[in-house]
């Protein structure tokens, strides 16, 4: 084996211990994702090993940790050890590191890395509550191990809740801050004074690594306050008595989104969301038609009518052909449904187990900044469909009834969307 130069924190010691799952989060300037990435390379030198380097969305190589492994190589004096591929890095020892996005992959593709030795997931403060219940009982070899980084953002976040608020058996936690880094430099010192004076609260999450109620800049988090400070995140049980609608984001690639919800007065009880993607429609009305309630209207977007190359039909067609009653709604103006869904939010209780992922969701939901430095449209991102759906929601809740099996608006009153 090569000599090589290794330095870390202390705190980061245990990274060479045993434990099935090993958590890093914290704010900027730790040192976590270098020293993790200094100590997968380490034991890859000493004997072969398979990693697997993993996020949420990966759609190409410069969005992973490539780059930082190649770094911590080069910093480590290991370049003759190691082949540095453009997609994968080999060493010369048989040990294999390669990088995926969860997402991207799917069930049957992820069950390829079950042989995996260490799976490491940057960013895992995104990672969705699928992506972990396929994730984690994929690397199932012998002593393998899981491990994950990221800055906290929001406390009801799958990881932060999964992790940090209920530690799993065999779990090594470990919070680290900028104070915890001896390595920490000059220069992001200056930087961390600076924001503490400028942006005391956002220097909270930044740079001490506490979560926060929403997401800077998010559309709606004046919104998104009230829900929680009015306590309408609780269970929220199904109605047999009221009819269930669901409001669809359609997608492939790009992800389905399905909210569940009941209207009672001016209630409306969002008691299920689903999110996944590479599905077939036939499999999501399955799922949905095996919960056996009493069902309502499936409230579509504008492109639900146009027929698919494939099958010559449509999605609205071929839910109406599976025994589902669908409406499509029109077309709109994003702007003007944005403003829907805020005089929708104080009416809308959300489940805090099944609706989770959706909350998260639209707490993220935000514009983006051009040129001029000044927010624009809606940035399109793996929480945009959620927050869509919720448009088409707020849109499509004033024609929700609990009379007849899935009443429809007059085909002349559609809203827009």
């Amino acid at each position: 084996m090569s000599a090589y130069k290794l330095q870390l924190p202390k705190k980061l010691l245990p990274l060479f211990e045993p434990y099935r799952i090993k958590c890093l989060y914290g704010g900027r300037g730790s040192g976590k994702s270098w020293g993790v990435a200094r100590a997968i390379v380490a034991k890859c030198a000493e004997k072969p090993l398979r990693v697997l380097a993993a996020r949420e969305t990966q759609r190409s190589i410069q969005e992973s940790v490539h780059r930082l492994l190649r770094d911590q190589i080069d910093y480590m004096g290991l370049n003759h050890v190691f082949d540095i591929q453009e997609q994968k890095i080999c060493g010369k020892n048989g040990s294999e590191i390669t990088f995926i996005g969860i997402r991207q992959q799917g069930v049957a593709n992820l069950k390829s890395y079950e042989g995996t030795d260490i799976c490491w997931i940057e960013e895992a403060q995104v990672v969705s509550r699928k992506s972990w219940d396929i994730l984690i009982p994929t690397i199932r070899k012998d002593q393998s191990e899981i491990w994950l980084t990221f800055n906290p953002e929001l406390d009801t976040d799958e990881t932060y809740t999964r992790f940090v608020l209920n530690p799993p058996a065999n779990s090594w936690i470990c919070e680290m801050n900028y104070y915890d880094n001896p390595f920490f430099p000059d220069e992001l010192e200056k930087e961390r004074k600076q924001w503490q004076t400028r942006d005391p609260v956002g220097y909270e999450t930044v740079w001490e690594g506490k979560c926060r109620p929403t997401i800077e800049g998010a559309i709606y988090t004046g919104e998104i306050q009230d829900v929680i400070s009015e306590g309408r995140i609780r269970e929220v049980p199904y109605d047999p008595q009221l009819k269930v609608h669901t409001v669809w984001d359609l997608g492939w690639n790009d992800a389905m989104a399905i909210i569940f919800c009941q209207v009672a007065a001016s209630e409306i009880r969002i008691i299920d969301f689903i999110e996944d993607t590479h599905r077939t429609l036939e499999s999501y009305v399955k799922e949905i038609t095996d919960k056996n309630w009493n069902w309502g209207t499936d409230y579509l977007p504008h492109d639900a009518s146009h027929k698919d190359f494939k099958h010559g039909r449509s999605t609205e067609e071929m839910l109406r052909s599976m025994g589902r009653n669908p409406f499509v709604l029109a077309r709109g103006d994003v702007e003007q449904g944005i403003k829907k869904v805020r005089m929708t939010l104080p009416r809308i209780w959300f489940d805090k187990t099944r609706s989770v992922e959706l909350l998260n969701h639209l707490k993220r939901y935000r514009r983006t900044i051009n040129s001029a430095g000044e927010p624009s449209a809606p940035l399109h991102d793996i929480h945009s469909h959620a927050s869509d759906c919720m448009r088409y929601l707020a849109i499509a809740v004033d024609f929700m009834s609990n009379d007849t099996w899935g009443h429809l608006p007059e085909s002349n009153t559609r809203w827009v969307v």
